[in-house]
């Protein structure tokens, strides 16, 4: 199975990459971010580009693939909801629409979060944003599903980009093990979620859009 991935680099992406490196039926993943990953695998390849829309250059190396883990996202802190938009919707919507030329049947798997709003008319700027990317990438793609995880528990040695993610990790690092325990289907684990979207990849789910719950029984699967 090829595997892209797009946000390679990114708390969640780490995760979700170590999981694709790590299953024995993946035979090649192409990471495609802005900047390299640092690692160094036989199954893996990279696309470093500046823009990742630009995509035409790359379509022989993006063919073929079985599915697309789309883990590149944004905070919305301190933005408007145009710029918002545009790094959320608009390029995931670029993206989506260069790969589908290239790999119709491909699945795509968008991580989103939870409390998207779907009906895109919600009070939560973020969430409508995010909701109205849900609803066009299930739109395009046959087999899309949405991801939306909550607490999600980096691999160790690894950060988040968003200053105030990191210092929220850091202060609530100590008592994550006991969270887990607390809420074993609300805090998921970043190579625990590379492992739902491989399930997700080869088995489809009974949903298009995974709550936490979801994401933990596709991964135990």
């Amino acid at each position: 199975m090829h595997i892209l991935l797009f946000g390679a680099t990114g708390m969640i992406g780490q995760g979700v990459l170590q999981a694709s490196l790590a299953d024995s039926g993946v035979t090649r993943v192409t990471a495609v971010s802005r900047t390299s990953t640092g690692r160094t695998h036989g199954k893996l390849r990279e696309v470093v580009t500046p823009d990742v829309t630009a995509l035409a250059a790359h379509e022989s190396t993006l063919a073929g693939a079985h599915a697309c883990f789309f883990c590149l996202g944004v905070s919305s802190a301190g933005m408007t909801e145009a710029r918002y938009a545009a790094l959320t919707h608009d390029l995931t919507l670029a993206v989506a629409h260069a790969l589908v030329r290239v790999n119709p049947a491909m699945t795509f798997v968008y991580v989103s979060g939870v409390g998207t709003d779907a009906t895109e008319r919600g009070r939560t700027m973020w969430a409508r944003v995010k909701g109205r990317t849900e609803n066009a990438l299930l739109a395009l793609f046959p087999s899309a599903y949405m991801f939306r995880p909550g607490f999600v528990e980096a691999l160790a040695g690894t950060t988040s980009r968003t200053p105030l993610y990191r210092v929220l990790y850091a202060v609530g690092r100590p008592i994550i093990p006991l969270l887990r325990r607390l809420f074993p289907t609300q805090v998921l684990a970043a190579d625990q979620i590379g492992r739902a979207m491989l399930s997700v990849a080869r088995h489809g789910y009974e949903k298009r859009v995974l709550e936490p719950p979801d994401i933990v029984r596709a991964a135990a699967r």
